[in-house]
């Protein structure tokens, strides 16, 4: 997890300058030969330098590949996309038990999940660079190759050949304007809306990494086989992440982060006073509060894309996979306070989980919407959505005569 936190600084800069895919390619092959080094190295100081890098190579994957499956996707199609890339995680978990339980020493269990990333480094070189990058860093005639290749792909030929470098450079000014400006992580928080969105975001991903890992990193406490158990935990995310794109899709990505960060806090809540001696009832909680968490963050890696602009979308993913990994750091740290008594870990978890899905309802809807290019666009849909919730309320008669009675006409 440290290492996962220590790739953002880097990663965000190289991103911008060398492209999406590139730090894509360079992530799996590390990832790969990490943790080949780590299955096979004797020491355990090396065991943890290699565990480390695999963090990094973690980083720089889930990060640009976000980026990559969102700027590559019509707005109608982010939520497929995005839960269908969050079940990745599930089903890696899920292979993950099977695969523990069929080999027992750690070292040949290493290699084995670390091996098929040979693979997925080779497949990574055919992955298309974003095609916005490419257009903000003056390589727009390459960008243009790749969107008539995916639109040959998507069986629409004659509208890519009616594209031209021309049309892409219009459609695109306002990017272009603003990144004669120099960006830093300092753009996240220097803007009342960037600001807003940013903090928010932080609890929410730091909370639900929080919760997320502390739970998962006491399952042997709720006296059931680990192996049957990882597999419930996994398996408790193919429902609650089904039912997380559906809510997304037809209730808006800001009620579904809210309501599953609360219903995950009020069960945990819920678990922490409940006796160590009813373990179905605990493990039952359990596994409903982890599925609210997948659905969590199934939708938060949807919804920050959406709402961090463009020129800074790394910057803005960057900063918040930190606070998960801080998150995740300080998880075990919290499990150990079960020493003094069983109530403190799953009642900080949850009291976690509820504060950031409150933080939650001050975001801004995102469903169906374009990206944001700019932190201009990001503000204008701050002061809209304010503009919105002002009501004007004007009292008018009910009749023509001088009724004591009045109606409040409400207008946006």
């Amino acid at each position: 997890m440290a290492g996962s936190m220590m790739e953002v600084p880097s990663l965000l800069p190289s991103s911008l300058r060398f492209g999406r895919k590139v730090i894509l390619i360079i992530s799996y092959l590390t990832m790969a030969v990490s943790g080949t080094c780590a299955a096979f190295l004797p020491s355990f100081v090396t065991y943890c330098v290699f565990r480390c890098l695999c963090g990094i190579a973690f980083s720089g994957i889930v990060l640009n590949t976000i980026s990559l499956s969102l700027e590559w996707m019509a707005p109608k199609g982010r939520t497929v996309v995005g839960t269908l890339f969050a079940y990745s995680f599930t089903f890696g978990q899920l292979v993950l038990a099977g695969i523990a339980y069929g080999i027992r020493d750690w070292r040949w269990l290493q290699f084995s999940v670390s091996a098929p990333y040979y693979i997925f480094f080779l497949v990574s070189w055919c992955v298309p660079e974003s095609a916005r990058w490419l257009i903000i860093n003056g390589r727009s005639i390459q960008a243009l190759r790749n969107l008539q290749w995916v639109a040959r792909i998507n069986g629409k030929r004659e509208e890519g050949e009616k594209l031209s470098e021309k049309v892409l450079l219009s459609h695109m000014q306002s990017e272009l304007n603003s990144v004669k400006h120099n960006h830093s992580p300092l753009d996240l928080f220097r803007t009342t809306g960037m600001r807003k969105v940013t903090i928010c975001l932080m609890l929410v991903w730091f909370s639900t990494s929080f919760a997320f890992y502390g739970l998962g990193m006491d399952l042997q406490n709720f006296g059931v086989d680990i192996f049957l158990l990882q597999f419930v935990f996994g398996s408790i995310d193919l429902p609650s992440k089904l039912v997380g794109a559906i809510l997304m899709s037809y209730v808006g990505r800001r009620v579904t982060q809210a309501a599953s960060l609360i219903l995950a806090g009020v069960a945990l809540l819920c678990n922490a006073f409940i006796p160590q001696e009813m373990r179905m009832a605990r493990l039952v909680l359990a596994v409903f509060g982890k599925g609210c968490m997948a659905s969590s963050f199934c939708c938060a890696y949807i919804y920050s894309s959406e709402l961090f602009p463009t020129v800074i979308r790394q910057s803005g993913m960057g900063v918040v996979g930190m606070k998960a990994r801080m998150g995740s750091m300080v998880a075990p740290l919290v499990l150990m306070l079960s020493e003094i008594s069983p109530i403190f870990p799953p009642a900080i978890y949850g009291v976690a989980a509820i504060i950031s899905g409150t933080a939650a309802v001050f975001l801004s809807e995102t469903s169906n919407q374009q990206l944001p290019d700019t932190i201009e666009d990001v503000e204008a849909r701050s002061k809209k959505k304010k503009t919105e919730k002002v009501i004007y309320k004007e009292e008018i008669p009910l009749t023509q005569s001088h009724m004591p009675k009045r109606v409040l006409i409400d207008t946006v």
